[in-house]
C-alpha cells in the first residue's frame, strides 16, 4: 500500500466514522492519521476506536498514526433565568461569584483564575464571539464589561479571553486522566488544547519521556507571541483555525497559517492545517470551490497534513471528504508550479552533520535523477529531516521501531516500513533496494540514494550517504 501524495490526511473519528468498516473504508480513501476527541470520548471509546485502527494497520501492512486530543481548559458561564438573555451594544454586564441564576445585567462565572488575571481594557469574546464584550472593571470579585454587539446570553455557553494571559497550568483534571489513557493505551500523538506558552509544551513533553510525541494546537494570541519557544519545545503542530478565528481578527487566520507553518517546516517538526477545511461536504457530497481552493492552498504551502473534523466525525459523507482531500492534494502536487511554490519558502539550513547531510541528499536525488531516497530511522529525526528539504521524489523510512513508524505518518512524503536493522553495509544496501522494488518506488535500471548513520543501529549519527542502482531482480547492482 503507497499513497500518490505526499501531504498526509487526517480524519477526526466520531459517529459516522467510528465502526470497523467504516474505518476501513476511510483508511483505503486515503486516510493516514487518525484523531480521537477526548472532548467527546470516554476511556472506553477512545480504547475501542484505538484498538480498531491498529487492526486495519496491521490488516494493511501500513502504519496508520492515532491522534489523541485532549480537551484543554474550557471556561463557561453560569445559567441564565429562562436559559437566555438578550443584551443590547452599550449595556454594562456583570460577571461575579455568587452562584444564582443569571439576568441581563449579570451571570456566575465558576472560574477564579479568569478574576486573578482578567484587567480593564480586556476582550471577552462570548459564545465563541457572537457577543463581544470589553472589561471596565475587576473589583472585589466582580467583573463589569461593557457589550460591544447586540447578541443573546445562553446558559453554559464558553467565553475566551483573548487578552489574558491566564494562571493555569497546561492540563485540567480531566487532561490528566486522559493523557494516562492515551499512554496506557500507546498512542502515537498527543494534541494539547489552548496552549498559552512554551514552558506548557515543556512541561508536558518531560511529563511523557517519550513515550508519545506533543502536537501543539496554536489557537490563543499568547501561543501565538511565544510561538518561537512553543516550536522549539513540541514535536508537531496544528493551526487550529477554528479557535484562533475567535481569538484573533479572523482576517489574520491566513497569514498566522503561513507563518506556523513556515516556522514548523524550518524546525523540521509536521504541522497540520485543520479546521473548516471541507466543513459543507458534512451535508453535501461536494464541497464548495472555496474550500477546495483553501486546502490547495495548505498543501502549496507546504503543510504535512490536513485534517476533516466535523466532516469525517459526524458528517453525511465522510468517505466522499477524504477521497476529494485525495483528489485536491494529488492535482495540487502535479501541477507544474508545485515545487517552484513549497520551495519558495526558503528553509535555512541547521548547522549540523546529519541536518548537512539531509540537504546533500535532496540535491543528489535531483541532480542525478534518482528514484526515491531511502532512510534508516530509529528515532524517525533521519526522516524528519529529509522531509524538511520537501525533495521532489519519495522517501521511504525504514525503522525496526513500531512507535517510530506510527508517529511517522504523519509527516510529509514519508512512506515508512518496519524492517531490522541490516547487519552489515552490504545488508543494508540489498535491504534499501529491495524494498524500494517491491513497494513499487523503484524499477530495475533505477536508482535510489540511502542515507544511514554508521555504526548502524546507533540512533542520531546520521552520517552517511550511498547511492544504488537496481538489478532486474531488485537487487543492487554488484560493483
Amino acid at each position: 500500500m503507497r499513497r500518490n501524495r505526499r501531504v498526509k490526511l487526517v480524519a477526526t473519528l466520531g459517529p459516522a466514522s467510528s465502526s470497523p468498516e467504516m474505518l476501513e473504508r476511510l483508511f483505503l480513501a486515503g486516510v493516514d492519521v487518525f484523531r480521537i476527541n477526548m472532548s467527546h470520548s470516554s476511556h472506553d471509546l477512545a480504547r475501542e476506536l484505538l484498538y480498531a485502527v491498529r487492526r486495519v494497520s496491521k490488516n494493511n501492512r501500513y502504519p496508520i498514526g492515532v491522534l489523541f486530543d485532549l480537551q484543554g481548559p474550557k471556561f463557561r458561564l453560569g445559567a441564565f433565568e429562562g436559559e437566555r438573555v438578550a443584551v443590547k451594544r452599550g449595556d454594562v454586564f456583570h460577571f461575579d461569584q455568587t452562584e444564582t441564576r443569571g439576568s441581563t445585567a449579570r451571570v456566575f462565572l465558576p472560574h477564579p483564575q479568569i478574576f486573578a488575571a482578567v484587567q480593564p481594557g480586556h476582550a471577552l469574546l462570548l459564545d465563541d464571539g457572537k457577543v463581544r464584550m470589553r472589561v471596565e472593571e475587576n473589583k472585589a470579585g466582580r467583573i463589569s464589561a461593557t457589550v460591544l454587539n447586540d447578541g443573546t446570553l445562553a446558559s453554559r455557553k464558553g467565553i475566551s479571553l483573548p487578552d489574558t494571559l491566564l494562571p493555569i497550568g497546561p492540563l485540567t483534571e480531566k487532561d490528566e486522566a486522559d493523557l494516562a489513557c492515551a499512554l496506557d493505551l500507546s498512542a502515537d500523538w498527543i494534541a494539547l488544547s489552548f496552549v498559552q506558552r512554551g514552558e506548557d509544551v515543556a512541561d508536558v513533553v518531560k511529563r511523557v519521556e517519550g513515550r508519545a510525541a506533543i502536537m501543539v494546537k496554536i489557537e490563543k494570541p499568547s501561543a501565538i507571541d511565544d510561538l518561537d519557544a512553543i516550536i522549539a519545545a513540541g514535536d508537531g503542530f496544528m493551526v487550529a483555525r477554528g479557535d484562533l478565528g475567535v481569538e484573533m481578527p479572523i482576517e489574520k487566520v491566513p497569514g498566522l497559517q503561513k507563518k506556523i507553518t513556515r516556522k514548523s517546516r524550518a524546525a523540521g517538526k509536521p504541522v497540520v492545517v485543520a479546521t473548516q477545511m471541507l466543513e459543507s461536504m458534512i451535508s453535501s457530497p461536494v464541497p464548495t470551490r472555496a474550500e477546495v481552493s483553501d486546502v490547495a492552498t495548505a498543501v502549496f504551502d507546504g503543510a504535512d497534513a490536513v485534517m476533516l473534523s466535523a466532516e469525517s466525525a459526524v458528517g453525511q459523507y465522510p468517505v466522499e471528504a477524504i477521497q476529494m482531500m485525495d483528489r485536491i492534494a494529488i492535482q495540487v502536487e502535479g501541477d507544474k508550479g508545485y515545487s517552484a511554490i513549497v520551495h519558495a519558502t526558503r528553509v535555512e539550513k541547521q548547522p549540523t552533520a546529519a541536518d548537512a547531510i539531509a540537504a546533500a541528499a535532496h540535491a543528489i536525488a535531483d541532480t542525478v535523477k534518482l528514484a526515491a531516497i531511502v532512510c534508516y530511522t530509529a528515532t524517525g529525526s533521519t526522516a524528519l529531516r529529509v522531509a524538511r528539504e520537501r525533495p521532489g521524489l519519495p522517501v521511504i523510512g525504514l525503522t525496526p521501531v513500531p512507535a517510530t513508524a506510527h508517529r511517522l505518518s504523519v509527516v510529509w512524503g514519508l512512506h515508512t516500513v518496519m524492517t531490522s536493522d541490516p547487519a552489515n553495509l552490504s545488508n543494508m544496501v540489498s535491504k534499501a533496494c529491495t524494498i524500494a522494488f517491491e513497494e513499487g518506488f523503484a524499477k530495475p535500471g533505477e536508482g535510489i540514494l540511502i542515507t544511514a548513520g554508521v555504526p548502524l543501529g546507533s540512533p542520531g549519527t546520521t552520517n552517511m550517504i550511498r547511492i544504488a542502482f537496481l538489478n532486474e531482480k531488485g537487487e543492487p547492482v554488484a560493483g
